[in-house]
């Protein structure tokens, strides 16, 4: 009889090149918040120009950190990435109080969003399953069936990715390259089929901020503040659509030659969703009026687009591109979250059981806790309010990782940086100057965007110490 190695597996293994860590990224910020947003953006400014003037800063801001966080990369190529970055740069409570907020709410709640938007697409084809169908009410709450496939497909995903990364990267690689084709290729038949009279209408006075009501009449902001305020308030959207490209940082102990790779991949994967997300937004105005853009059915200006396009075979190509794009992405941010909170636990801040690899190689148990509470997140039909909630403190997580870079070329100079900070340091202290500026609106002129996601995150600090105090205890036994 053949042996069977029992040899308990105590490392990650590296079985992610350039391409997937590129496409990682890439998939990771590709749901169907591009397809949805524009409408709230429009509505807060009002026109064309500033429509891709948000998405432009928006991404701009997301490059500048993409290009910061590759000096960190190449620092601390370890699983984990931003949570190990944020320990080395302050200390272990501000490290634990993001990977407490990415596993209370930032990952499982973009986790359960992206889940139930797989579904809301898949019901123009099959209604039945529509979110707007009630399987189940007990007095003002209500479940629906897309809510709870939802689920069933987060723990396909996860259980997938439980049998080691290979799985999880085959899918990534395919869905995430489909849907990037996809988005070409809509973008391309909407330059094609371009509407001369729209096109004129929308760019006529394209650089005028002002808030775009549902009759069509506008309202001007008055002073700069309002104006810096209805900016930021038309960021929410777009910072939460660019978000998860960080999130390759938290495999860094799988990513072949991480001090390369880590950074490329970083790089090539935010500067391909940048170009993608403008181009299909000037593609909007050219075949929408902008009426049409902000006050679409449900705010699915994809869709609207689609049929501009195609006619009425525009909706069910679309509800197809948005299905392969939230799979995919999905899929990322699964397969991503489970190995922050496996570092965590590595340094006694989390479970036990989520620091143990399984036979192949990942975090099972990591897993399933997180598909567990995306699970509870999709029955609490919340997470759509959690994701523009905790916009605030993912920006205010950036910042001071940004604002690390500076902390450890002081502190800790004899690090070898294989790959520094691209325009340092004025980028990254531009990104920091931007940030500030975004959470400093919000907290003015858009309280109920900051307060829920900073007391999520605070939450954590009773955590943390009660975890420490448990830790004390066990070696003092020892």
């Amino acid at each position: 009889m053949e042996a069977v190695d029992v040899t308990p597996v105590t490392e990650l293994k590296r079985e992610l090149g350039l391409l997937d860590a590129t496409l990682l990224v890439a998939g990771g910020m590709i749901g169907s918040g591009i397809f949805i947003v524009s409408a709230d953006i429009t509505r807060n400014i009002g026109s064309a120009g500033w429509l891709i003037a948000v998405w432009l800063i928006s991404g701009f801001m997301t490059l500048t950190a993409a290009l910061s966080y590759g000096e960190l990369s190449g620092m601390y190529p370890k699983a984990g990435g931003q949570y190990v970055y944020l320990k080395e740069a302050y200390n272990p409570l501000v490290a634990f109080l993001y990977g407490w907020s990415l596993f209370a709410v930032i990952q499982t709640g973009t986790i359960a969003a992206v889940g139930v938007s797989f579904f809301k697409f898949l019901a123009y084809f099959v209604p039945e399953l529509s979110e707007d169908v009630t399987l189940f009410a007990l007095g003002s709450f209500r479940i629906s069936p897309a809510q709870v496939l939802s689920i069933g497909l987060i723990l396909l995903l996860t259980y997938i990715n439980t049998k080691g990364v290979k799985g999880g990267k085959m899918i990534q690689t395919t869905f995430t390259a489909t849907k990037v084709l996809s988005l070409l290729g809509l973008i391309v038949f909407g330059f094609i089929y371009l509407k001369p009279d729209v096109w004129t209408a929308n760019w006529s006075d394209a650089w005028h901020i002002r808030k775009l009501s549902g009759d069509g009449s506008f309202q001007n902001y008055i002073g700069l503040p309002a104006l810096g305020g209805a900016i930021a308030a038309a960021m929410v959207g777009s910072v939460i659509s660019y978000d998860a490209w960080n999130n390759v940082t938290f495999v860094a102990g799988e990513i072949t030659n991480p001090k390369r790779n880590i950074g490329l991949s970083l790089l090539l994967g935010t500067l391909l969703v940048t170009v993608l997300y403008v181009s299909l937004n000037i593609m909007f105005t050219a075949v929408l009026p902008l009426q049409d853009i902000g006050f679409t059915d449900k705010d699915r200006v994809g869709i609207a687009a689609a049929q501009a396009i195609f006619g009425a075979s525009g909706t069910a190509l679309f509800a197809v591109m948005i299905m392969i794009a939230t799979f995919g992405c999905n899929n990322g941010l699964i397969l991503a979250g489970a190995r922050v909170y496996y570092s965590m636990a590595k340094d006694g801040l989390f479970f036990r059981k989520t620091a143990k690899l399984n036979q192949h190689a990942v975090p099972e148990f990591a897993l399933w806790i997180q598909g567990l509470v995306a699970s509870v997140l999709c029955l609490s039909g919340k997470y759509g309010d959690l994701l523009d909630m905790i916009s605030f403190v993912v920006v205010l997580f950036y910042i001071l990782t940004i604002w690390g870079i500076f902390i450890l070329r002081r502190r800790k100079p004899e690090v070898p940086r294989p790959y520094k900070a691209f325009g340092y340091p004025v980028l990254p202290a531009l990104y920091i100057l931007m940030g500030v500026a975004f959470c400093g609106l919000l907290i003015i002129y858009k309280p109920t965007y900051t307060w829920p996601g900073l007391i999520i995150a605070l939450i954590g600090v009773p955590i943390y110490y009660g975890l420490n105090r448990r830790n004390r205890s066990v070696r003092e036994e020892e």
